[in-house]
């Protein structure tokens, strides 16, 4: 049998990070990841569907400058982000948080991006295998490591290949993880049932297409979303700029939501009386360029899917883990990183620079054989971002279009108060609406420390 000292199911950004790590503390690591194709990639690679942008203190907490990028990963530098309900909105161009970065935030080719991920974890002496699937992992936590590995991992060609630790990196949808974490939980707290990808995933779905030059030139520096025009919690549309005038235009929703359970559906602005049911992504996204640009464009002729760019024909659909993540068993020698535990989803626009980080701290301590330290060490580095994340998930929990336009309505008066730090003691100059906003949040933020915080947590774990 083929012995790894590191075993890594997924190559996306968590596995090629600690992949990274992995081989350069001295540990013999090897990525096995399936493959997809995609029209913007030669060859297979990892399933790089993202609407793919990084906010300035997210570049310190991936750890990764883009200086260090090669040339065609990062493809605009941003100066604001925009959100838009009804008939408010706000601009924000500061995220209130120190960063080392110079810019609001960068968007970026992800499928280039994952290219030199994995090149960089190559380079370090990793070994990445594509087109090779995992069908099961086998563990023995009583032998020591040394005779026997901890870990079979089983592939589809029949090979077995041991090693001593694992780490699960197959993202939101949890195809190998959720089994293996089966085997660690107690039959009424299954992985399989608690983190089945429809109960905890979003579905997104993003066109590439070309705008034209003048409405490009206006938002080419801008991240712009829409809130409270499509039914869901923290359902939204949005435009990424890319290059050569060519944005990405998507959506995030919950799976299986049910139009008749929608309330007060006349007054979301991308739905129409006669649909019958959830509309597409597809439909959503043409009705959003239509409401935006469709008094002065024809859509289909001034704003054309670019076909070889994403997955293929332009379009590609994905799903992106819930906002709350998961421990991992470590005693078992297992640690679960990015997606597939569940830390991908900043308010559901992505969160690759958790995914690298939570990957390269999984990737270092299986070098230096201290992975029992990973839920400590993760929790040191990302816990404010996650803690953030889903304090605002659960505090918009229910929001309707009004609620959202209160709610940039009171942003704005936060932001006359204090521009650049919407959560902290200043914004109560904005009135009671700001003070109510910053208690709301904060107590939300105190409720998950004490227990709400994580899907599953390290004491659930039996061995």
């Amino acid at each position: 049998m083929e012995r790894v000292d590191v075993a890594i199911v997924g190559g996306g950004p968590a596995g090629t990070a600690a992949a990274h790590a992995a081989a350069s503390g001295g540990a013999s690591a090897v990525v096995f990841e399936k493959g997809v194709p995609r029209a913007d990639r030669d060859g297979l690679g990892p399933d790089s569907t993202d609407a793919a942008g990084i906010l300035d203190y997210w570049v310190d907490i991936m750890d990764i400058h883009p200086d260090e990028f090669p040339d065609g990963v990062v493809l605009q530098h941003l100066d604001r982000a925009e959100f838009i309900g009804p008939t408010e909105s706000c601009t924000l161009t500061s995220t209130g948080i120190d960063s080392s970065y110079d810019h609001f935030g960068y968007t970026f080719n992800r499928a280039r991006f994952d290219d030199w991920l994995r090149e960089r974890a190559e380079d370090a002496g990793a070994e990445y295998r594509i087109k090779v699937r995992v069908t099961g992992v086998d563990s023995d936590l009583n032998v020591d490591g040394e005779d026997e590995p901890r870990h079979v991992v089983s592939l589809a060609g029949g090979e077995e290949i041991g090693a001593d630790s694992l780490i699960l990196a197959d993202g939101p949808q949890r195809t190998v993880t959720n089994r293996v974490l089966d085997s660690y939980l107690p039959d009424s707290k299954q992985a399989s049932e608690l983190l089945a990808s429809p109960k905890v995933n979003h579905i997104a779905y993003q066109e590439y297409r070309r705008f034209p030059e003048e409405v490009f030139e206006e938002l080419k520096t801008a991240i712009k979303f829409w809130w409270g025009v499509m039914p869901g919690h923290t359902a939204y549309p949005w435009v990424f700029p890319n290059d050569a005038r060519v944005c990405r235009v998507g959506l995030t929703m919950p799976i299986g939501l049910d139009i008749d359970a929608v309330e007060d559906r006349d007054e979301y602005e991308l739905l129409r009386p006669e649909d019958d049911s959830i509309p597409q992504g597809s439909t959503y996204i043409r009705r959003l360029l239509e409401w935006q640009w469709g008094d002065a464009y024809d859509i289909e002729s001034d704003f054309p899917l670019v076909e070889g760019r994403g997955k293929r024909g332009g379009t590609e659909t994905y799903s992106i883990s819930s906002t709350k993540p998961i421990e991992s068993p470590i005693e078992a020698g297992i640690a679960v990183a990015g997606g597939a535990m569940g830390t991908t989803s900043a308010f559901h626009e992505g969160g690759d620079h958790v995914a690298v980080r939570t990957g390269a701290i999984a990737g270092k301590l299986a070098a230096d054989g201290e992975l029992s330290a990973y839920n400590d060490r993760w929790h040191e580095a990302v816990d404010d971002e996650l803690l953030r994340n889903v304090a605002f998930a659960e505090l918009c929990r229910g929001y309707g279009p009004n609620d959202w336009d209160q709610t940039f309505n009171t942003v704005n008066g936060m932001l006359a108060a204090d521009g650049s730090n919407l959560l902290k003691t200043s914004t109560l100059r904005s009135g009671l609406s700001g003070a109510k906003v910053l208690y709301q949040y904060k107590k939300q933020k105190r409720s998950l420390r004490k227990g709400g915080y994580v899907q599953l947590s390290a004491d659930d774990y039996v061995y």
